[in-house]
């Protein structure tokens, strides 16, 4: 096996580590070392050929789009936010499914702001994805970047609503948050460096084509 048809996967840890297991497994790939018990940021697998590197969430789609991995996989969320340049995206995978919504606190009357033409402040680290929601509907919005706790926002008063994440929807509940929009349905996306695409093409093709064929049926 030469060098150059080495194939590195860019995964981060979590729901969608653990989701993509699976897929790997069909395509012939498992994992060798637990990245919840390994200090190592790149982890070998059964394949002398191929490696996973495991970054931030947010970062998968840099790492592929500058060639720092060939492949990756990564949530629409981020990938939204992100831009998508450079990146080849062949496959939904169906894998660590949720949704983008707004939400706000159980006393903000959401609907009445928006139909009076209010100015709502919204909190979020989807900046992109809220600035275009909110367009579209016509809503004037300031929108305030957070990283993280979003429900804490409009518990302190930082902000009228959220555009954030929804599961199950019971971390809303417990901070006594309302969901008063969905916005979209979020999955996690295959992508591919287009360079890597070309060159590696006979090595990465089967990957993806074993790939598709495991994604969950709905």
């Amino acid at each position: 096996m030469t060098a150059a048809t080495n194939i590195t996967l860019a995964l981060s840890k979590g729901r969608i580590f653990e989701e993509t297991l699976p897929l790997l497994k069909a395509a012939g790939i498992e994992v060798t070392e637990d990245p919840e018990t390994s200090r190592k940021l790149i982890l070998p697998t059964n394949r002398p050929d191929v490696r996973v590197v495991l970054v931030r969430a947010t970062d998968v789609p840099t790492y592929v789009q500058h060639g720092g991995a060939d492949l990756g996989v990564v949530g629409l969320d981020v990938l939204l936010e992100h831009g998508g340049q450079g990146l080849y995206q062949p496959l939904d995978l169906r894998i660590a499914k949720c949704r983008m919504s707004v939400a706000v606190r159980a006393d903000f009357d959401y609907a009445a702001a928006v139909k009076q033409g209010s100015r709502i402040r919204v909190a979020t680290k989807y900046v992109s994805v809220a600035r275009d929601h909110f367009a579209d509907k016509g809503v004037h919005v300031d929108l305030i970047k957070l990283y993280g706790s979003m429900e804490l926002a409009p518990l302190t008063g930082l902000a009228d609503a959220i555009v954030d994440l929804v599961s199950t929807g019971s971390t809303l509940k417990a901070n006594h948050l309302l969901e008063v929009e969905r916005i979209m349905d979020i999955s996690s996306r295959l992508v591919v460096n287009q360079a890597a695409l070309k060159l590696k093409r006979e090595a990465i093709r089967p990957l993806i084509d074993a790939f598709a064929a495991a994604i969950p049926q709905e």
